[in-house]
């Protein structure tokens, strides 16, 4: 896993807003999927892979923190040199496809299904090596944390989520679960929006999770509290995702 993006709710001076680039070989080929497409990612993917040859996107929900450069992605792939390029799948909450159309000022029909193959998030699906299965979260959109499987490894990545049920199934038995921090302990935090680091170190502990990576903090938050919040109620490996850092999952 790449940490492409992992900046909370907007981009920040070091970080696009959330993407994490997914790779594993699988059948001879390496392949490649995006958790999210947020704020100012798709320029920073191109350090770490070439965008033409990701096989799939999978958007969490609709805000645009986590999935707004697919507009960007939408026009690399359509006016792109070599010619428009093969549609890939994009799985994400019911209208995902209109919301991007309206995104860009597009008519609804063709809106980008030219170039992506819009598919609505109802049940486990499997690209290549991975499979994904999406678990309702508690947000103030639909939104949907993610478990991705891969060469028997599982990550659980929350997406933007409150405490709730859906979550700990989200985190059950991970190996890594990547989960967001936008709040602090003692904020005028609202019910069913975001985590405190403190709820990301609580799930993993109760969800026996084998690690802990604590993610998508707002520019406006010191980073190193969340870590403090997480690991005061979390005692396995646990760290700040950065932009750039590279894991083996």
């Amino acid at each position: 896993m790449t940490v492409v993006g992992c900046c909370g709710s907007f981009p920040g001076p070091e970080s696009p807003a959330s993407c994490y680039l997914l790779e594993a070989d699988h059948h001879g080929r390496t392949w490649r999927v995006l958790l999210d497409l947020g704020s100012g990612a798709l320029g920073a993917l191109q350090r770490y892979a070439d965008p033409l040859e990701v096989d799939a996107v999978l958007l969490s929900h609709l805000h645009a923190d986590h999935c707004l450069d697919l507009a960007g992605y939408y026009v690399m792939r359509k006016y792109h040199p070599d010619g428009p390029q093969p549609r890939i799948p994009v799985w994400g909450p019911d209208g995902t496809a209109d919301r991007m159309a309206r995104a860009y000022d597009l008519p609804l029909d063709p809106g980008m299904h030219e170039e992506f193959d819009f598919r609505a998030w109802d049940g486990p699906v499997q690209i290549g090596p991975f499979a994904v299965e999406p678990v309702a979260v508690d947000h103030p959109v639909p939104a949907y944390g993610l478990r991705v499987t891969a060469d028997g490894v599982t990550l659980g990545y929350s997406g933007d989520t409150g405490p709730c049920p859906g979550l700990d199934e989200v985190a059950r038995d991970v190996d890594v679960l990547l989960a967001e921090a936008s709040f602090v302990v003692g904020g005028d935090n609202p019910d069913g929006l975001h985590l405190t680091g403190a709820d990301c170190g609580a799930v993993a502990s109760r969800a026996g999770a084998r690690s802990l990576l604590v993610t998508h903090v707002p520019p406006w938050h010191d980073p190193e509290v969340a870590l403090r919040e997480a690991t005061g109620l979390y005692d396995g490996p646990c760290e700040l995702a950065r932009a750039g850092a590279v894991y083996e999952v």
